[in-house]
């Protein structure tokens, strides 16, 4: 829930008011918002990302709430952030596209694999009915979901586990997306996909560069779109059991 307000700040005997917004329970400085408008302005329209709910979404969620505070003021830059656990939170271009590459509806149903700092979580949340996030680190997993339900995002539901063999009693999914790295799509993923639905994930050595693709289920069949190149720290658990 947001909305905005005015609060009264005493420093130094001297009296301020700051215009804030109010996400969930915490108050956004107004410098905050404006370096969040910035970002997708300058990041994500400019490089192309043209869908207006996706845009509106990078938009409204704050960023800077889902990465540790000893780097929140860097949570706006164009790149990846460390979030603990040899785990990142993707650049938001990135983040952006593979968003606007799955082609949400509302009434969506979606699953994501890797939760890490929530913060894909909460983009996918502005935009569908119900997000999935499975996680397989445990503290990161405590993490996000302590911040998601704070920040009042009670359309995700989180789940500790390994993200290969993805959520049964709850598919099929219209959309899955995965945030990390694996060099071959996961069986139980593309059964879980309903006949058109979209997985989207950076497919390629885990430990190398990957390519970002598209992958469309055709009733029994699929179909593959290459994007473009990019760089995803490694999909853990069964995934990399062979680079054990």
């Amino acid at each position: 829930m947001k909305h905005k307000g005015t609060i009264f700040i005493v420093c130094a005997g001297l009296l301020f008011v700051a215009s804030v917004s109010r996400v969930g329970g915490w108050d956004e400085p107004r410098a905050m918002r404006q370096r969040r408008l910035d970002m997708v302005s300058r990041q994500i329209a400019a490089r192309g990302v043209k869908d207006r709910a996706v845009l509106e979404a990078m938009r409204s969620v704050p960023r800077h709430l889902f990465v540790p505070e000893s780097i929140r003021e860097r949570a706006y830059d164009d790149s990846p952030l460390p979030i603990g656990e040899g785990q990142t939170i993707s650049q938001p271009y990135i983040v952006a596209l593979m968003t606007e590459l799955l082609e949400v509806e509302p009434d969506h149903r979606i699953l994501e694999i890797g939760t890490g700092s929530g913060y894909q979580a909460a983009v996918l949340s502005a935009l569908v009915d119900q997000v999935f996030s499975i996680e397989i680190k445990e503290l990161l997993h405590r993490r996000a979901s302590q911040v998601l339900e704070q920040l009042e995002y009670g359309n995700v539901r989180t789940r500790y586990g390994d993200g290969y063999y993805g959520w049964e009693e709850e598919a099929p999914f219209d959309g899955i997306m995965i945030t990390a790295a694996v060099d071959h799509v996961p069986p139980p993923l593309l059964r879980q996909l309903v006949d058109g639905g979209k997985l989207v994930l950076p497919l390629g050595h885990p430990f190398s560069y990957q390519n970002l693709v598209v992958v469309t289920r055709e009733g029994e069949d699929f179909r593959l779109r290459q994007i473009i190149g990019v760089l995803f720290v490694p999909m853990t658990g069964k995934a990399l059991e062979k680079y054990d």
